[in-house]
């Protein structure tokens, strides 16, 4: 895949902020979406997750192509978040190479380069929705599974400890938490009220639902997106 010199290496976006607009821009041009907010996306990535990852390609100085002005050209961006229960899994997301590279096998190197970058940090399974490359991810060893909840987009500053409590499966002793408490004790209803209903979910995020419950396969999936639209669910152990 080019010269000898050419090195190709997965690096966090954040520790490379020159590349923050061409990294929103190539975004853009898959999803959509403002620059503006792109960047603000990005400039949340941090080792504490959710953390963008990009893979570079570089020349050495006798190698540099004529066309390119920068040692180093931007070949694919992916984004990863932490699992709500599941302190092992991480959910990847904004998968993207450039358009005018897609077929020559940068996809399955960022995909490779982001799986060994998790297995590194301690994380054995790795989840994604896809609303059409089902079978590329198949492919690269990722089965049919059910719906995860994520944690997007937390604070750098967030403690380990309160990580942990995001991350940690419920246990019954803390299966209420989500519930209010009220202050004082408040008079028993009647027997003709209707009772308050039941209390939220603890905060968390969930990409797609559900929409019944037979399985998916690789053509047709029961679950479906925000928007309505189909979507499959994947994971991978690594």
């Amino acid at each position: 895949m080019g010269s000898r010199s050419e090195e190709l290496s997965l690096v966090p976006l954040h520790q490379r902020p020159e590349l923050m607009e061409a990294c929103a821009q190539l975004l853009g041009e898959e999803w959509g979406k403002s620059q503006a907010s792109r960047l603000h996306s990005l400039q949340r990535s941090s080792d504490a997750f959710p953390i963008c990852l990009v893979l570079l390609r570089s020349w050495g100085p006798a190698e540099l192509p004529a066309a390119e002005k920068s040692p180093c050209q931007l070949l694919g961006h992916v984004r990863l978040s932490r699992v709500v229960g599941h302190p092992h899994s991480l959910f990847v997301e904004s998968v993207v190479v450039p358009r005018a590279l897609r077929g020559k096998g940068y996809g399955r190197k960022l995909m490779e380069a982001m799986e060994k970058y998790a297995r590194a940090q301690g994380f054995h399974r790795l989840h994604l929705t896809t609303h059409d490359k089902q079978h590329f991810y198949a492919h690269l060893g990722y089965t049919l599974a059910e719906p995860v909840q994520i944690m997007a987009f937390l604070s750098s500053g967030i403690s380990a400890k309160v990580l942990r409590i995001f991350s940690a499966h419920p246990s019954p002793a803390t299966s209420n938490l989500g519930a209010w408490v009220p202050a004082t004790t408040q008079p028993s209803l009647p027997p003709t009220m209707v009772p308050p209903p039941p209390p939220l979910p603890p905060l968390s995020w969930m990409r797609g639902a559900p929409a019944k419950s037979y399985g998916q396969n690789l053509l047709e999936t029961p679950h479906c997106d925000a928007k309505g639209l189909p979507i499959f669910w994947m994971k991978k152990d690594i």
